[in-house]
Protein backbone atom coordinates (compact mmCIF):
# COMPACT_ATOMS: atom_id res chain seq x y z
CA UNK A 1 0.00 0.00 0.00
CA UNK A 2 3.20 2.30 0.51
CA UNK A 3 4.13 2.18 -2.73
CA UNK A 4 0.77 2.93 -4.64
CA UNK A 5 0.40 6.09 -1.79
CA UNK A 6 3.75 6.98 -2.87
CA UNK A 7 3.29 6.63 -6.64
CA UNK A 8 0.03 8.69 -6.22
CA UNK A 9 2.22 11.56 -3.88
CA UNK A 10 4.86 11.80 -6.32
CA UNK A 11 3.05 11.75 -9.65
CA UNK A 12 0.16 14.27 -8.24
CA UNK A 13 2.94 16.31 -6.59
CA UNK A 14 5.32 16.71 -9.41
CA UNK A 15 2.34 17.44 -11.96
CA UNK A 16 0.93 19.90 -8.95
CA UNK A 17 4.60 21.51 -8.03
CA UNK A 18 5.36 21.72 -11.56
CA UNK A 19 2.04 23.87 -12.57
CA UNK A 20 2.44 26.05 -9.53
CA UNK A 21 6.21 27.26 -10.43
CA UNK A 22 5.45 27.60 -13.79
CA UNK A 23 2.62 29.66 -12.89
CA UNK A 24 4.61 31.89 -10.60
CA UNK A 25 7.38 32.39 -12.84
CA UNK A 26 5.14 33.70 -15.44
CA UNK A 27 3.28 35.88 -12.53
CA UNK A 28 6.37 37.15 -11.50
CA UNK A 29 6.43 39.03 -14.57
CA UNK A 30 3.51 40.54 -14.30
CA UNK A 31 3.10 40.84 -10.22
CA UNK A 32 4.86 42.93 -7.53
CA UNK A 33 6.99 40.05 -5.89
CA UNK A 34 4.40 40.68 -2.32
CA UNK A 35 1.18 40.53 -4.46
CA UNK A 36 2.93 37.57 -5.75
CA UNK A 37 4.23 36.08 -2.74
CA UNK A 38 0.30 35.78 -1.52
CA UNK A 39 -0.42 33.69 -4.66
CA UNK A 40 2.38 31.29 -3.61
CA UNK A 41 1.29 30.83 -0.12
CA UNK A 42 -1.79 29.61 -1.14
CA UNK A 43 -0.18 27.30 -4.35
CA UNK A 44 2.30 25.90 -1.59
CA UNK A 45 -0.46 24.89 1.04
CA UNK A 46 -2.67 23.64 -2.19
CA UNK A 47 -0.04 21.01 -3.02
CA UNK A 48 0.45 20.02 0.24
CA UNK A 49 -3.65 19.58 0.48
CA UNK A 50 -3.84 16.96 -2.49
CA UNK A 51 -0.80 15.14 -0.62
CA UNK A 52 -3.13 14.58 2.25
CA UNK A 53 -0.67 16.63 4.34
CA UNK A 54 -2.15 18.04 7.48
CA UNK A 55 -0.31 20.69 8.51
CA UNK A 56 -1.41 22.47 12.21
CA UNK A 57 0.33 25.83 13.13
CA UNK A 58 1.02 26.80 16.43
CA UNK A 59 2.90 30.05 17.21
CA UNK A 60 2.34 32.24 13.90
CA UNK A 61 -0.27 35.01 15.78
CA UNK A 62 3.02 36.06 17.79
CA UNK A 63 4.76 36.65 14.93
CA UNK A 64 5.03 40.78 14.21
CA UNK A 65 3.91 40.91 10.50
CA UNK A 66 5.47 44.73 10.03
CA UNK A 67 8.73 43.54 11.48
CA UNK A 68 11.91 42.32 9.62
CA UNK A 69 12.65 38.85 10.96
CA UNK A 70 15.21 36.33 10.31
CA UNK A 71 13.82 32.65 10.13
CA UNK A 72 15.60 30.01 10.94
CA UNK A 73 14.54 26.50 10.98
CA UNK A 74 15.27 22.55 11.21
CA UNK A 75 15.86 20.73 7.72
CA UNK A 76 13.98 17.44 8.17
CA UNK A 77 12.73 16.70 4.46
CA UNK A 78 12.66 17.45 1.34
CA UNK A 79 8.77 19.37 1.96
CA UNK A 80 10.34 21.43 4.50
CA UNK A 81 10.34 24.41 1.27
CA UNK A 82 6.46 23.84 0.86
CA UNK A 83 5.45 23.97 4.18
CA UNK A 84 7.98 27.20 5.15
CA UNK A 85 6.91 28.96 1.89
CA UNK A 86 3.21 28.38 2.70
CA UNK A 87 3.39 29.19 6.55
CA UNK A 88 5.35 31.66 7.25
CA UNK A 89 2.73 34.62 7.94
CA UNK A 90 4.82 37.35 6.28
CA UNK A 91 6.89 37.85 2.62
CA UNK A 92 10.18 35.81 3.06
CA UNK A 93 12.15 34.49 1.03
CA UNK A 94 15.14 31.86 1.47
CA UNK A 95 19.11 31.12 1.24
CA UNK A 96 19.01 27.97 -0.70
CA UNK A 97 21.62 25.48 -2.06
CA UNK A 98 23.23 26.51 -5.36
CA UNK A 99 22.49 23.12 -6.71
CA UNK A 100 19.09 23.72 -6.65
CA UNK A 101 19.16 26.43 -9.08
CA UNK A 102 20.36 24.00 -11.71
CA UNK A 103 17.32 22.04 -11.65
CA UNK A 104 14.65 22.55 -14.52
CA UNK A 105 11.94 24.79 -13.78
CA UNK A 106 11.78 24.21 -10.08
CA UNK A 107 15.94 26.26 -10.58
CA UNK A 108 13.92 28.91 -12.84
CA UNK A 109 11.17 29.48 -10.34
CA UNK A 110 13.70 30.07 -6.97
CA UNK A 111 15.73 32.82 -9.06
CA UNK A 112 12.56 34.40 -10.17
CA UNK A 113 11.43 34.75 -6.90
CA UNK A 114 14.37 36.05 -5.25
CA UNK A 115 16.23 33.49 -3.51
CA UNK A 116 19.86 33.50 -2.93
CA UNK A 117 22.17 30.44 -3.73
CA UNK A 118 25.03 29.22 -1.36
CA UNK A 119 27.65 27.06 -2.10
CA UNK A 120 28.47 24.85 0.75
CA UNK A 121 31.42 23.72 0.58
CA UNK A 122 32.63 26.87 -0.91
CA UNK A 123 33.85 29.40 1.93
CA UNK A 124 34.35 32.32 0.17
CA UNK A 125 31.54 32.08 -2.20
CA UNK A 126 29.50 31.20 0.86
CA UNK A 127 30.55 33.89 2.65
CA UNK A 128 29.38 36.47 -0.62
CA UNK A 129 25.70 34.62 -0.22
CA UNK A 130 25.49 36.10 3.67
CA UNK A 131 26.70 39.08 2.52
CA UNK A 132 23.96 39.74 -0.31
CA UNK A 133 21.44 37.82 2.22
CA UNK A 134 22.54 40.38 4.91
CA UNK A 135 21.72 43.30 1.95
CA UNK A 136 18.06 42.21 1.53
CA UNK A 137 17.50 42.16 5.34
CA UNK A 138 19.05 45.37 5.09
CA UNK A 139 16.65 46.30 2.34
CA UNK A 140 13.41 45.86 4.66
CA UNK A 141 12.63 41.87 3.61
CA UNK A 142 12.71 38.79 6.05
CA UNK A 143 14.64 35.97 4.99
CA UNK A 144 14.56 31.87 6.33
CA UNK A 145 17.57 29.94 6.37
CA UNK A 146 18.29 26.95 7.53
CA UNK A 147 21.28 26.36 9.75
CA UNK A 148 21.71 22.53 9.37
CA UNK A 149 22.85 23.44 6.16
CA UNK A 150 21.95 19.71 4.81
CA UNK A 151 18.67 17.17 6.00
CA UNK A 152 18.61 15.43 8.76
CA UNK A 153 19.84 11.81 7.87
CA UNK A 154 18.37 10.30 11.42
CA UNK A 155 15.46 12.66 12.25
CA UNK A 156 18.01 14.28 14.95
CA UNK A 157 19.53 18.08 14.47
CA UNK A 158 22.65 18.17 12.75
CA UNK A 159 25.49 20.32 13.95
CA UNK A 160 24.69 24.19 13.06
CA UNK A 161 26.89 25.66 10.37
CA UNK A 162 28.33 28.97 11.95
CA UNK A 163 27.74 31.47 8.73
CA UNK A 164 24.21 32.26 9.63
CA UNK A 165 25.14 33.65 13.02
CA UNK A 166 27.43 35.52 11.60
CA UNK A 167 24.48 36.79 9.40
CA UNK A 168 22.21 37.50 12.74
CA UNK A 169 25.02 39.41 14.38
CA UNK A 170 25.42 41.88 10.97
CA UNK A 171 21.60 42.23 9.80
CA UNK A 172 20.56 43.46 13.34
CA UNK A 173 17.00 41.97 12.96
CA UNK A 174 15.34 39.54 15.39
CA UNK A 175 15.86 35.85 15.08
CA UNK A 176 12.51 33.58 15.09
CA UNK A 177 12.75 29.93 15.68
CA UNK A 178 10.49 27.52 13.89
CA UNK A 179 10.30 24.00 14.92
CA UNK A 180 9.46 21.80 12.02
CA UNK A 181 7.55 18.06 13.11
CA UNK A 182 6.32 15.25 11.30
CA UNK A 183 8.25 16.00 7.92
CA UNK A 184 11.10 13.64 8.40
CA UNK A 185 8.27 10.76 9.03
CA UNK A 186 6.85 12.27 5.77
CA UNK A 187 9.74 11.87 4.03
CA UNK A 188 13.22 11.39 4.71
CA UNK A 189 16.00 11.98 2.59
CA UNK A 190 17.11 8.25 2.37
CA UNK A 191 14.00 6.74 1.41
CA UNK A 192 11.63 7.36 -1.95
CA UNK A 193 8.33 6.53 0.17
CA UNK A 194 6.47 9.72 1.20
CA UNK A 195 3.93 8.60 3.88
CA UNK A 196 0.89 11.28 4.30
CA UNK A 197 1.50 11.94 7.98
CA UNK A 198 0.36 15.36 10.25
CA UNK A 199 2.94 17.92 10.37
CA UNK A 200 3.39 20.39 12.59
CA UNK A 201 4.91 24.10 12.58
CA UNK A 202 5.89 25.97 15.78
CA UNK A 203 7.02 29.67 16.00
CA UNK A 204 8.62 29.99 19.16
CA UNK A 205 9.29 33.39 20.73
CA UNK A 206 11.73 36.13 18.59
CA UNK A 207 15.32 36.50 20.15
CA UNK A 208 15.64 39.84 19.91
CA UNK A 209 18.57 42.17 18.39
CA UNK A 210 19.84 43.11 21.77
CA UNK A 211 20.23 39.44 22.63
CA UNK A 212 21.72 38.81 19.37
CA UNK A 213 24.45 41.29 19.94
CA UNK A 214 25.17 40.37 23.28
CA UNK A 215 25.98 36.33 22.58
CA UNK A 216 29.33 35.70 20.64
CA UNK A 217 28.05 33.99 17.37
CA UNK A 218 29.00 30.26 19.07
CA UNK A 219 26.72 31.35 21.90
CA UNK A 220 23.87 32.03 19.68
CA UNK A 221 24.26 29.14 17.77
CA UNK A 222 24.23 27.33 20.68
CA UNK A 223 21.12 29.51 21.89
CA UNK A 224 19.13 29.11 18.46
CA UNK A 225 19.54 25.06 18.69
CA UNK A 226 18.34 24.93 22.02
CA UNK A 227 15.52 26.77 20.71
CA UNK A 228 14.80 24.88 17.61
CA UNK A 229 14.85 21.50 19.78
CA UNK A 230 12.41 22.76 21.68
CA UNK A 231 9.94 23.75 19.13
CA UNK A 232 10.15 19.82 17.73
CA UNK A 233 7.90 17.71 18.78
CA UNK A 234 9.55 13.74 19.69
CA UNK A 235 6.94 11.17 19.07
Amino acid sequence: MKTVISIYAWTVGMVTMGILLITCILLSYILPPRTLDRYLKAGCRFVLRVLFVRVRVEGAETVDRQGIHLFMANHASLFDVLVLAGYIPEFVRAVEADSHFSWPVYGWAIRRLGNIPIKRKDVHSSVRSIRRAEDWIKDGKSLVILPEGSRTLDGKLRPFKKLPFFLAKQSGVDIIPIGLSGLFSLKSKRSWVIRPTPVTVKFGPSISRETIQSLSEEDLRDKVREEIEKLIERK
